[in-house]
């Protein structure tokens, strides 16, 4: 068996997360697979990720937060969602959601998230003639619509943001305790919201529900509990991967002085490689893996994939460190693969398409008004605030 070569490169560095890239780009010419100091495994290269997201013996474990009794509300979420379970429970967890998707829901919102999108603009600008774009335009909008497609009345729309922002915290490295504390209040929140939503639900007969997917999903085999971690998914990922790929995206466009193309559908698949919003997935091995090149993974073993790595290949992107917002194709592999495949990647591809659309339609002088603020994590990489200036606005 071949030795990988190692690194004890630490992904909690300000640097690193400040800016990835380089550092990815000198562990990916070392090896596209290389094992840290504490045995993990890294995969960069565009075919292994590519591969390991389609490998079976690769599982998402869900391992309860300890201490467990504290952060029961958070567990509880994670233990019954899709993204943390593998066949047979996973296919049972995400069959439902995905039929609700395909009765086409998100086809339904097109109209209302470019009638949402204008109503934020309008706010936005009514101002001056500069804002933030991130915290005005970019972060509410999936809210809205993500609460539209479920069922949650938009005066939830704030609270749902914070609480999104306070979970997903809980991915990064290390969390503080503050963040912790954070995490859970918010699980136990959300929980609660979308508990006592779903129960209206079932009072109501079928005949008289709403057609949103909350109603869709109560009326599956899933259990209360699946149901709420179902919905709360749905809102967390569908907020998340919105916002960061728009400011991420947004970010490169303007730093290099370029538009999106006249298709922006394909501008929006350049966004979503260019500056990944999601950076590593991790899988544990259940059977010895092949991760090429005569290296193995063991079973118990944690495999990161390093989909930003990934979308940054130079064998399959020409060059790779620049936004060209006419790139086509474009296999980039921002949405994951095989079974946990991002189930939301539709509505999140209308949502950006749309409101990019309408955002340089109506402000094609565009330009950056200050520095970007940076969330500064790197598992989900993007920006607490984008400054924009608008130029001169066009006729509507």
């Amino acid at each position: 068996m071949r030795s990988a070569p190692t690194t004890s490169a630490d992904l909690t560095d300000p640097a690193f997360v400040a800016d990835p890239y380089p550092l990815l780009d000198e562990l990916r010419a070392a090896g596209p697979v290389v094992r840290q100091d504490s045995g993990r495994w890294l995969v960069l290269d565009h075919a292994g990720v590519s591969r390991l997201l389609r490998e079976r013996a690769l599982g998402r474990v869900w391992r309860d937060r300890e201490p467990t009794d504290a952060l029961e509300p958070f567990n509880l979420l994670h233990r019954h969602q899709m993204m943390e379970n593998e066949p047979p429970d996973h296919t049972r967890l995400r069959r439902p959601v995905a039929a609700a998707f395909n009765r086409g829901h998100v086809e339904r919102l097109r109209p209302r998230v470019r009638s949402l999108a204008a109503s934020l603009l309008d706010e936005a600008v009514a101002s001056g003639p500069s804002f933030d774009v991130v915290a005005a335009y970019a972060e509410p909008l999936p809210v809205l619509v993500i609460a539209e497609l479920l069922g949650v009345p938009s005066s939830y729309a704030p609270s749902l943001r914070d609480w999104s922002q306070a979970i997903v915290r809980m991915y990064e490295h290390a969390p503080s305790p503050a963040v912790v504390d954070a995490a859970v209040a918010a699980a136990e929140d959300f929980a609660g919201l979308v508990t006592e939503l779903a129960a209206e639900r079932r009072r109501t007969p079928p005949e008289d529900r709403p057609a949103d997917l909350l109603s869709d999903l109560v009326a599956t085999e899933l259990s209360d509990v699946e149901v709420v971690a179902s919905a709360v998914l749905l809102l967390n990922a569908g907020h998340e991967a919105s916002v960061n790929v728009f400011g991420n995206g947004l970010v490169g466009l303007l730093r290099a002085g370029l538009r999106p193309a006249a298709d922006v559908a394909v501008t929006v698949e350049e966004m979503l490689r260019f500056d990944s919003a999601l950076q590593l997935f991790e899988r544990t091995a259940t059977a010895p893996v092949d991760l090429g090149g005569g290296l193995v993974a063991e079973p118990g073993d944690t495999v990161a994939l390093l989909l930003g790595a990934a979308n940054r290949d130079p064998a399959v992107f020409a060059d790779p460190a620049t936004l060209d917002p006419a790139r086509s194709p474009n296999p980039h592999v921002a949405f994951g693969a095989g079974v946990h495949f991002c189930l939301g990647a539709p509505l999140a591809r209308m949502e950006l398409t749309e409101s990019l659309t309408l955002l340089f339609e109506r402000h094609p002088d565009l330009a950056l008004a200050d520095e970007p603020t940076p969330r500064g994590t790197f598992v989900l990489r993007g920006f607490n605030a984008v400054p924009v200036s608008l130029g001169v606005e066009s006729p509507r």
